[in-house]
């Protein structure tokens, strides 16, 4: 089959979901989660390839980058290179995307390799 689509209902109740294998994802990893109010990741990693980009879709919270603690809040973006050690903290219920993909890897995108159909 060309595609898969999965209804994952409201992503404020997903702990965690990982996608790559529910959709067979081919070029990335995209991650739904949930942080509790004053919990965190339980660990600091970083990647040997994967750049990460979160979107904030609820709640508030930190995300230490390297050495330096960053507020995040809904509506944030954020994009990291994968040497970039990273931990997040929620200090609200937090609930985010994921997204992970080789750094570099992107030649063409929404305006160099979409076709639009006559």
């Amino acid at each position: 089959m060309n595609y898969q689509i999965k209804s994952m209902g409201d992503f404020a109740s997903i702990q965690r979901a990982d996608l790559k294998e529910q959709l067979g994802f081919t070029s990335c990893e995209i991650s739904i989660n949930t942080l509790e109010a004053n919990s965190s990741v339980p660990f600091v990693h970083h990647h040997k390839e994967n750049e990460e980009v979160y979107l904030i879709l609820d709640g508030e919270g930190k995300i230490k980058l390297d050495n330096e603690l960053i507020n995040i809040k809904k509506g944030d973006v954020l994009r990291l290179a994968p040497s970039v050690k990273r931990q997040i903290f929620a200090t609200s219920k937090l609930n985010y995307i994921c997204i992970q993909a080789k750094e570099n890897s992107l030649q063409n995108y929404t305006f160099t390799d979409g076709v639009v159909e006559e």
